[in-house]
């Protein structure tokens, strides 16, 4: 017997347990430690990888939400997906981008283009007035680089104290490539007028294919070349009514004198034509076209939808503005307006501007490098005699024709794609006589 009552294998066998109890213990301590620590890796693992899920509160209101998000509750999003809720993108979903321009109206005529989905009635007005602005500006730019260019070049400034008021550069053959050049820079500036005021593609002035339609262009340019010769003709048989005799002291330059002034005009006679018809027979018309007052609810505004909803309002506008900027009187005035008018109504019945752009280059081509042959760059105008009027109408009426003709025999589409892709094309041998 011990001291304690307690025998030397009854300690011994205590002490065993005691030493089992605190390993048993430390054991599950380590065992519960690792545990814990590797459910903490697994949830830190999960919060990397899950999307974030996050709830509103029932009694918030979000405002300004975008389409397709619920409002008004703390609901999460339906089974299949997830919404960013009122914290905007982000929190794992990629905000879409949509692109800058829009999609084209479907199954529309040519004169109704601009008026997409994002069509607002100040469109059309600030592009108008912005083309001009930015028109002008550029014009007076080039005549300022014309104006260095002639001082590096020749060691002189231009020479105008003549008694042409006209004269910019001193010089016939540069005043004449200023002035073709300065109308040309326009086409630039209507392009990107359609692009960045009404975002929508700049070839949809061109056609309602989206593009220019070079084969279609073509056959127009053999038509085009035709109606010079008839207008030629009718020219003569003009000019022997009303016994005109200017032309008795008139003879050929000589190439030293002419190939300058016919290089300057063959460059830039198709740019300059090309603009204006881009201007006049595309923006013009489509942005009047855009116009359609189809919101307007009064019997007034019904009935000018109706006459809106046609191309004649934008065919006016766009042929009396092209008119005010030539200098005829009298009858030519009358002969310029046919001039737009045949031009705006072939562009509606084909679908694009290519007629017009093949008769406008042609009849300019002809216009200019004739009075260039004899030595006169500067075209004159003012008054012109109604049996001259009546001998350039006459051809632009027959071509008109010959171009509607050709137009159905090709098949040459007169409205954009409509709904579905398999949709029956519309021509200019399917469409109704006044396309609207």
């Amino acid at each position: 017997m011990t001291p304690g009552g307690l025998t030397a294998p009854s300690s011994l066998t205590a002490l065993n347990s005691l030493k089992a109890l605190n390993s048993l213990t430390a054991l599950n301590s380590l065992t519960a430690l690792n545990s814990l620590t590797a459910l903490n890796s697994l949830t830190a693992l999960n919060s990397l990888t899950a999307p974030v899920s996050r709830t509103v509160p029932v009694s918030r209101t979000v405002r300004g939400t975008r389409p397709g998000c619920r409002t008004g509750t703390g609901r999460r999003a339906a089974a299949g997906g997830h919404h960013p809720g009122p914290y905007g993108p982000g929190y794992g979903i990629q905000a879409v981008k949509r692109p800058w321009t829009v999609a084209t109206p479907k199954a529309a005529p040519f004169h109704r283009l601009a008026r997409n989905e994002v069509h607002r009635w100040w469109r059309p007005l600030a592009g108008t007035f912005g083309i001009a602005a930015a028109g002008l500006g550029l014009a007076i730019g080039l005549m300022i680089v014309g104006v260095i260019v002639r001082v590096v070049v020749t060691g002189e400034a231009p020479d105008t104290s003549g008694t042409d008021t006209d004269a910019i550069f001193g010089d016939q053959t540069a005043d004449l490539a200023y002035n073709l050049g300065a109308l040309a820079l326009f086409l630039p500036v209507v392009l990107a007028a359609a692009w960045v005021v009404q975002r929508r593609r700049p070839g949809t002035l061109s056609s309602v294919a989206g593009r220019l339609r070079w084969r279609w262009l073509l056959a127009c340019s053999g038509l085009a070349i035709l109606f010079c010769v008839v207008s030629f003709g009718t020219s003569l048989a003009a000019s022997a009514a009303i016994d005109d005799q200017s032309g008795g002291d008139e003879h050929w330059v000589g190439w030293g004198r002419f190939i300058a002034p016919a290089i300057v005009i063959i460059l830039l006679v198709p740019l300059q034509s090309a603009a204006e018809e881009y201007a006049f027979r595309g923006w013009m018309l489509q942005a009047v076209g855009a116009c359609t007052l189809e919101n307007v609810r009064n019997r007034v505004g019904r009935a000018l939808s109706v006459v809106f909803r046609t191309p004649w309002p934008g065919i006016v506008v766009g042929s009396a503005l092209f008119t005010a900027g030539h200098g005829y009187t009298g009858w030519g005035i009358l002969d310029i307006f046919a001039f737009g008018a045949i031009a705006a109504w072939l562009a509606v019945r084909t679908g694009g501007l290519e007629s017009g752009i093949a008769l406008h280059v042609f009849n300019n081509l002809t216009a200019f490098l004739g009075p260039a042959a004899i030595g006169e760059l500067d075209i004159e105008q003012g008054s012109v005699p109604w049996q001259v009027v009546a001998a350039d109408v006459v051809p632009m009426l027959l071509y008109a024709a010959a171009v509607v003709w050709l137009a159905r025999r090709m098949r040459v589409r007169t409205v954009t794609a409509g709904p579905g892709d398999g949709d029956t094309p519309v021509t200019a041998a399917t469409e109704p006589v006044h396309a609207s």
